[in-house]
């Protein structure tokens, strides 16, 4: 039961409190399981002294009284969490047997006090133990209690023996209504255990994985924080915090997004609020690796931030989880090579063009050119003409912007070109090259720039077919586009290199190793031609079975 009595001695009245049977100790429940019968006697004093007060000279009405004194003082001064469990049971039998004094001793004056032993019947029955014993006894303690004296004054009749018997039926209907009760009861608190323990566990769980999380969120370099689906904050670490006090505006110790120093890759041009990482995130968007620069002066920081959208059960937006990565060290070391590659560039460009302005005006003198001279000036001309190509390269990738000037051009002389102008170099490899176009295909485009990607990509295919095999350059179209395959049969790349190979200044580990010239420019320059036409560059290679590079550019 969950609302119990006690007495609250400085006021004089009985409480009614909150606290689950269960949790008071073995004397406080039996306490409270012998006071309702307590109280109802000291009210049955109280009704005969008032009203019968002759009944109490009677020595069995008497004896009632003593013995429930008696009994209460059991039932408080016994020590029950020392003996066996089920000792506590002998009260309600006592019970029994001081209910039969004072039905003796008072029923001529007050009738219905046999009726006291439903207090001791459902003590028994609600107890749970020896069920089947308990409806007994809910049956034949109270039968006795009517019967005995009956048949000890010797005046026993049927008649007198039946009327008696509405009382004990009754008694045992109580019982069996208290012992489904009970046991419902029983069940239901067992269940509950049981999903209080499955709940504290699981409590635990949560709480561990909470500080586990905590953890380390706080001890990643990452900002991380999480929003609801109406933009809440509802989890930031210790590094997005130092985030958000960067990128505070000075004196505004708790600015909003739309006030936060948030800037565009060029350092200086706030981003709009709807392009704001947070906002974006907030809007459901998912993003990876946006640039923005955060705070101001020399305390400004380059960060990258990505996102990811949680959904509920039901599929809904239920917010956003956004990582924001400290990449200032790494811009700033980009910013550095590439201002290093475009000075180094620039000196090398002005002495090469003056190697190579000599060197023409002494191959042009032919007359006075001894023939043993020659050769060693074309030599001369050539590797200038091929450091000069890679210092043009070195300047377009550190630009990374590709001016084209597209016309009417015919992109089968280009692929022909491009193969005539390699099967010198093919043949010496041992490489069979061959190419595949139409005798006119016409495309807008700029005739150097898609000249210098064919160049390339067939270079390319030459160079890493070191034990020869097969070149085969094919043109076609494809609906709006043109497309160029550029196959062969060499050494091939692995996923992982495929996945790098656009990037500048990237080798593969099998180049790497050999002695194949390169520096890994041709294929991001190349890239960055494709995309300026408004086209797409793509490879499907395998290691030990060749590449395919294949060029697609709006007709």
């Amino acid at each position: 039961m969950s609302g119990n009595l006690t007495w609250d001695i400085s006021s004089g009245r009985i409480l009614f409190f909150r606290r689950p049977f269960h949790e008071y100790s073995m004397r406080g429940r039996v306490m409270l399981s012998q006071i309702p019968l307590a109280i109802t006697a000291g009210l049955t004093a109280v009704l005969m002294l008032m009203f019968f007060p002759g009944t109490l000279a009677n020595p069995l009405f008497i004896a009632f009284m003593v013995t429930q004194v008696l009994i209460l003082g059991v039932c408080y001064f016994t020590p029950w969490d020392r003996l066996p469990y089920a000792s506590f049971l002998a009260i309600p039998f006592l019970d029994f047997v001081s209910i039969a004094l004072g039905r003796e001793g008072g029923q001529e004056s007050l009738t219905g006090i046999s009726l006291l032993a439903v207090f001791p019947a459902i003590w028994l029955c609600a107890s749970g133990i020896y069920p089947r014993t308990a409806l007994l006894m809910s049956f034949l303690a109270p039968l006795c209690i009517i019967w005995v004296p009956l048949f000890v004054r010797g005046d026993v009749t049927g008649q007198d023996l039946a009327k008696s018997l509405l009382l004990p039926v009754m008694m045992l209907g109580i019982g069996v209504s208290v012992s489904v009760l009970t046991l419902s009861m029983v069940r239901q608190q067992r269940d509950l255990e049981e999903k209080d323990a499955q709940l504290r566990i699981a409590l635990e769980d949560s709480k561990r994985q909470e500080r586990l999380l905590n953890s380390v969120l706080e001890t990643v370099h990452l900002g991380v924080l999480a929003v609801d689906a109406d933009g809440h904050d509802i989890l930031m670490n210790r590094k997005q915090r130092e985030n958000h006090r960067l990128a505070a505006p000075a004196g505004n110790s708790d600015p909003n997004e739309s006030q936060l120093l948030v800037f565009q890759p060029d350092r200086i041009t706030k981003v709009p609020v709807e392009e704001r990482p947070v906002r974006r995130a907030v809007l459901g968007e998912n993003f990876t690796d946006n640039l923005v620069w955060l705070g101001s002066g020399s305390e400004q920081r380059a960060i990258t931030t990505s996102a990811r959208a949680m959904r509920d059960h039901d599929g809904a937006f239920a917010g956003s989880v956004i990582v924001f990565s400290d990449v200032t060290d790494l811009v700033n070391a980009l910013a550095a090579k590439d201002d290093f590659v475009a000075n180094v560039s620039h000196e090398f460009r002005t002495p090469l063009t003056s190697i190579l302005g000599y060197v023409e005006l002494l191959l042009d003198d032919g007359e006075e050119l001894q023939d043993s001279h020659r050769e060693p000036l074309n030599i001369i001309r050539r590797n200038s003409e091929r450091l000069l190509g890679l210092v043009s390269d070195l300047l377009a990738s550190r630009s990374g912007q590709l001016i084209v000037s597209p016309q009417a051009v015919n992109v089968a002389e280009l692929v022909r070109s491009s193969v005539s102008a390699a099967l010198p170099r093919a043949a010496a490899a041992k490489v069979r090259l061959h190419a595949e176009a139409p005798e006119r295909l016409e495309a807008h485009v700029d005739s150097a720039r898609m000249s210098q990607v064919l160049d390339n990509l067939v270079s390319n295919a030459i160079k890493y077919s070191p034990n020869g095999g097969d070149v085969v350059v094919s043109l076609g179209s494809e609906g709006s586009e043109l497309v160029c395959h550029v196959s062969d049969s060499g050494m091939g790349m692995s996923e992982k290199d495929q996945a790098e190979v656009f990037k500048k200044f990237f080798r593969t580990g099998n180049v790497r190793n050999t002695s194949i010239p390169g520096v890994g420019l041709g294929l991001s320059i190349s890239k960055a031609i494709v995309e300026a036409h408004g086209g797409s560059i793509q490879l499907r290679s395998a290691l030990g079975e060749g590449t395919t590079f294949t060029v697609k550019v709006p007709v």
